[in-house]
């Protein structure tokens, strides 16, 4: 098939490379401009322009695609479908209409559960144990077009938001050439909007840790935000981020109940914060201005007398 290609990130790119390598006719790639990226801030091509260079595949980085040079550019490259993944651009009617079969969405959730942008995130927050890609046909809705085939993905217990991300990758870009081989044999269902839940885009006050939460939502929590906006905390007014950690279900709290954010344990290499139910061993961790370290690490520069509270 002849393809438009619309993405930006890595999950994106993924799914370019699988496509050139079924044989596709890749006429366009579109992705998001350059951003500055880096200490420096240096302008940084996105993950789909860097896989589109290095095979030589045509690149188009519009601002929007709601002006007439961006439609002309659409309509010139004469495609059979465009397929879109992460773009990061609202694709207008006048684009949706343009391609002889329409445009498919690569999304990471098996819809209608978690339309809109975090969609690996939200499902690692709300406790799913699975997840998955669908493939949809695109219309002028966030997400709601008709499935055509859907891949689901198991969540692991120790799945992060990178690992997760990296599964659903790899399953969108199988599941994007399958879909296309098997294109006239696919039959569209409409999503139930009744059952729809809403993911939506992560923001750093929401990744600070609330010790009066349960253990356990707080552990999914810290998965959830690694690698962004990754979960933090606050000891002696200065944000600590929180990179991994584990539910101690049963403290050795002693005779009374602490409170939430209370240090219960600091010794070697065990850093125990007891929260609204149960606790967390915090494993890796980073305080402000410096490095990614363990807990032991973190310890045996900064010792945490008993009692110690974090977000006090």
């Amino acid at each position: 098939m002849r393809i438009i290609f619309a993405g930006t990130p890595p999950f994106a790119a993924a799914a370019l490379n699988a496509l050139a390598e079924a044989g596709h006719d890749i006429v366009l790639v579109l992705t998001q401009p350059d951003r500055p990226a880096g200490r420096g801030m240096k302008l940084t091509p996105s993950a789909v322009k860097q896989a589109a260079q290095a095979r030589g595949l045509p690149v188009s980085q519009p601002a929007s695609l709601r002006t007439p040079e961006a439609e002309a550019e659409l309509r010139a490259a004469d495609a059979d479908v465009m397929v879109v993944a992460a773009y990061g651009l609202i694709l207008p009617q006048a684009a949706l209409d343009l391609p002889r079969f329409g445009c498919l969405n690569i999304h990471a959730s098996l819809l209608p559960r978690w339309r809109g942008a975090a969609p690996i995130q939200r499902a690692i927050l709300a406790g799913d144990t699975e997840t998955g890609i669908t493939i949809m046909q695109m219309d002028a809705g966030l997400d709601t077009g008709a499935m055509l085939m859907k891949t689901p993905v198991p969540i692991r217990e120790a799945d992060t938001a990178a690992s997760l991300h990296d599964a659903l990758a790899a399953a969108g870009a199988h599941a994007i050439v399958a879909a296309l081989a098997n294109y006239p044999a696919l039959v569209p269902q409409a999503q139930d909007d009744t059952l729809a839940t809403y993911a939506a885009k992560l923001t750093k006050e929401e990744a600070k840790l609330d010790w009066r939460q349960p253990a356990d939502g707080l552990a999914r929590a810290v998965r959830a935000y690694n690698p962004v906006p990754v979960a933090w905390t606050l000891l002696d007014g200065a944000p600590v981020k929180v990179w991994s950690a584990h539910v101690v279900t049963d403290p050795d709290a002693g005779p009374r109940r602490p409170a939430p954010g209370e240090v219960l344990q600091a010794e070697a290499d065990r850093l125990v914060v007891a929260c609204g139910s149960g606790a967390l061993a915090l494993h890796e961790i980073q305080p402000a201005g410096g490095k990614r370290m363990s807990a032991a690490a973190f310890l045996a520069g900064r010792p945490l007398p008993t009692g110690t509270r974090f977000d006090a």
